[in-house]
């Protein structure tokens, strides 16, 4: 699933009596997001314990960062409403909209939403909560909410499918190890449709105890009716699959999403990466080999060891520079962005904001910096 324009935002305006409401209100709803949020998400697992079970990722639930995202994507957006200088959120907006159509979200689960959150507003802020600061808000959620529901419907048109009817099933036929660690996963399904290089795929698994989990892995390669991936043991649904799933065994697998996609043209292509999120950079390489362009791989990791990826790298990319942390190294990017370069960057927030920091630092700017994080609120960062 993709498109090649992003979610529209430009016509979205408030009214002024909603702009005025939301000005004066947004400090006191953002000094107390981090109070209104778990109440909000206790109230819906209450009502609808089924997307705790079989649509949230419970292991994010209980660190609190998908909480947190969803917060705060609110408020940047009423920032944009309110603040002709804030940043248009766009790229929060569709990096949102590719996670939701890789779940299977559908228009009636913003009602949900709704109601338990604007519950949950209440619960906390009391009397501040006037019928006239309850409807500015409740204007805001609606316009972003139909942003996104507009946006996620052309994502399900471009795969020619129905809202939400995304998830196949698909026989595991290879695991590879790599390393201790991580291991390629081949599924195949006569359903499995080639992806665009750099996307990913929900894989759902039934755990022990019933509940359907679901995790996004980027697809190292997605030809028809076969899909590979690469897995690192980590948290209960990547357990399973290492443990618990064998050649032969089916599991969900959704149709590919992500906007962290490679972008045709004649810039050189520099892919930066930090541990597993090498995955999607494999991706982007193998579909580069017969490309005339520049390609630059730069790689930080633990060791040679943790690289898991590290021999089909090396098999694809002619320039690549790796850096281990066991051997005192940190990635740094100084004489290795050609002119004119589309950058990528697929790692964790600190690792990603530290390459950011360092390519801000450049004297001439890249074209074009894309990115992906492994975080669930990966859309905040911005």
């Amino acid at each position: 699933m993709h498109v090649s324009h992003t979610p529209e935002t430009k016509a979205v305006h408030l009214s002024p009596e909603h702009e005025a409401t939301i000005k004066a209100t947004l400090p006191i709803v953002g000094a107390h997001i981090n109070e209104i949020t778990p109440i909000f998400y206790n109230k819906m697992f209450t009502a609808h314990p089924e997307l705790l079970r079989d649509t949230f990722n419970r292991g994010n639930q209980k660190q609190g960062e998908q909480q947190k995202a969803l917060a705060a994507s609110i408020a940047v957006f009423a920032q944009m409403l309110v603040d002709p200088n804030a940043p248009d959120p766009v790229e929060m907006l569709s990096r949102i909209g590719h996670k939701h159509v890789s779940l299977g979200i559908t228009p009636d689960q913003y009602q949900i939403v709704h109601d338990n959150l604007f519950a949950a507003i209440v619960e906390v802020l009391g009397d501040a909560v006037t019928p006239e600061v309850a409807e500015a808000w409740d204007t805001v959620y609606w316009l972003m909410a139909d942003v996104l529901i507009k946006f996620e419907k052309d994502l399900y048109d471009s795969a020619d499918v129905e809202v939400g009817d995304v998830f196949r099933r698909a026989r595991l036929t290879n695991k590879q190890a790599l390393n201790d660690a991580v291991s390629l996963f081949t599924f195949e399904a006569p359903a499995l449709t080639p992806a665009v290089p750099g996307q990913y795929t929900s894989i759902g698994v039934v755990l022990p105890d019933g509940a359907r989990q679901l995790r996004q892995y980027s697809l190292v390669s997605a030809e028809q009716g076969r899909w590979v991936v690469a897995i690192e043991r980590d948290g209960e649904v990547s357990s399973f699959l290492h443990d618990a799933v064998s050649v032969g065994d089916e599991v969900d697998i959704t149709l590919p999403a992500g906007d962290l996609v490679l972008h045709e043209g004649e810039n050189p292509v520099v892919l930066i990466s930090q541990g597993i999120g090498s995955t999607p950079m494999v991706g982007m390489l193998a579909a580069l080999q017969d490309s005339e362009r520049e390609v630059v791989v730069l790689h930080a990791d633990e060791s040679m060891d943790t690289y898991a990826q590290r021999a089909q790298t090396l098999e694809l990319a002619k320039n690549h520079h790796e850096f281990f942390r066991s051997e005192g190294q940190r990635l740094s990017i100084d004489g290795l962005i050609p002119s004119g370069a589309d950058v990528y960057l697929c790692g964790g927030t600190g690792f990603l904001q530290n390459v950011r920091d360092q390519i801000a630092a450049l004297d001439e700017q890249p074209a074009a910096v894309r990115y992906e994080l492994f975080s669930p609120n990966d859309w905040l960062v911005s």
